[in-house]
């Protein structure tokens, strides 16, 4: 099939322009506009499908519920939403009730039900992680790393995990990075390690920092801490989430500015998540969700209720360039999913993922594998 006469983001920025898809592959993208019959976009402009590498819930459901059908709503949500891949992130939890949600992501991923928006990882948020910095996360299972509990849900989900967490002042956290990175993205979170703690697990293999500002110290002029070490590192990308909450837009800019090119923008949303105010639940958890700000019952933020797309669109309205907003919520989660050769760009080879908009983003249609939700 033909698209033809749209502004299409090619490689960082929108070319005017055509491509083809023939059975869910990119086969062609071209700045010219062949005479032929085919879908004429009139002008309108294309993105690549969004790709959300941390995100817990939508629609009432949350990931850790380790409920199938929980997990189609989310992943139809997220696919009317220009969604079209995710890696949802679960909870600090027993290992039992992890490696029955890994199971239901298993599950997704080996059925691929239309409509809805494909799994391509998990992120293991939890329970490596410190008690002084567990923010929403259910203190009662916090654990140290345990490179073989870890190798067991990893075995579980059958690889599905692509990112897991843990805070490196614990004890083992940088034997552990050395091993679990040699298996996914080793992203470092919920943690109060001083610079040269964190330092240690960049330099053992650490290539992500999950939800950056939030639960970990901030940057200090003589105290540069984790944001320091990872600004360093020019292999770790950054995870920002864009709701307006939980980064400040002027602290948004500074890290765009700090990370060129190194953004994750991820939407961190749970189950309250395209629903009312009300109160929900998380990890066991109370949540709170008033006005589109979620808290547990002691005022503590929790995650969001803003989805990718939204916060993509956040970005640009806190002064983000558009072209890097957009690569930051497509190409660059692919990276960090290990991903990025099948998704999170327009280009010849991968699956026909993409948004069509207006030259502000809002959205006009999504497809998925070629086809439309």
């Amino acid at each position: 099939m033909l698209y033809k006469n749209g502004y299409i983001f090619v490689e960082g920025q929108f070319v005017h322009g055509s491509f083809r898809v023939e059975n869910g592959i990119f086969t062609e993208v071209s700045d010219s506009v062949p005479a032929e019959a085919g879908i004429d976009l009139e002008n309108a402009y294309v993105i690549p499908g969004l790709v959300d590498v941390h995100i817990h819930g939508d629609s009432g459901a949350d990931f850790s519920d380790g409920d199938y059908d929980g997990l189609l709503a989310m992943a139809r949500y997220l696919a009317a939403s220009g969604i079209t891949s995710f890696a949802p992130a679960s909870m600090t939890l027993p290992y039992e009730q992890l490696e029955k949600a890994f199971a239901t992501g298993v599950r997704l991923q080996e059925e691929k039900p239309e409509g809805c928006a494909r799994i391509m990882g998990i992120q293991m948020e939890g329970p490596f992680f410190s008690e002084k910095k567990k923010g929403a996360q259910n203190g009662a299972y916090l654990q140290n790393p345990d490179i073989a509990a870890f190798q067991k849900l990893f075995d579980a989900g059958k690889g599905l995990v692509k990112i897991v967490d843990l805070a490196p002042e614990l004890p083992g956290a940088e034997g552990f990075t050395r091993k679990a990175a040699k298996l996914c993205t080793v992203s470092v979170a919920h943690t109060d390690a001083t610079y040269q703690q964190a330092k240690a697990v960049f330099d053992a293999g650490a290539t992500h920092l999950t939800h950056m500002f939030n639960a970990m110290p901030p940057i200090h002029h003589r105290k540069p801490g984790v944001i320091g070490a990872a600004f360093e590192n020019a292999g770790v990308q950054a995870e920002l989430i864009c709701d307006g909450i939980h980064v400040h837009p002027a602290v948004v800019q500074m890290a765009f500015r700090l990370f060129p090119g190194r953004i994750v923008l991820v939407s961190d949303a749970l189950r309250c998540c395209g629903m009312p105010d009300g109160e929900y639940e998380l990890g066991g958890q109370q949540v709170f969700l008033q006005e589109g700000i979620a808290k547990l019952t002691d005022g503590t933020i929790a995650g969001s209720a803003t989805n990718l797309y939204d916060g993509m669109k956040n970005a640009v309205k806190f002064g983000i360039a558009k072209n890097e907003a957009i690569l930051s919520a497509t190409v660059n989660p692919a990276k960090a999913l290990g991903c990025a050769e099948e998704i999170g760009s327009i280009a010849v080879g991968k699956r026909a993922d993409f948004v069509v908009c207006d030259e502000d983003l809002n959205r006009k249609a999504v497809w998925i594998a070629g086809k439309q939700v």
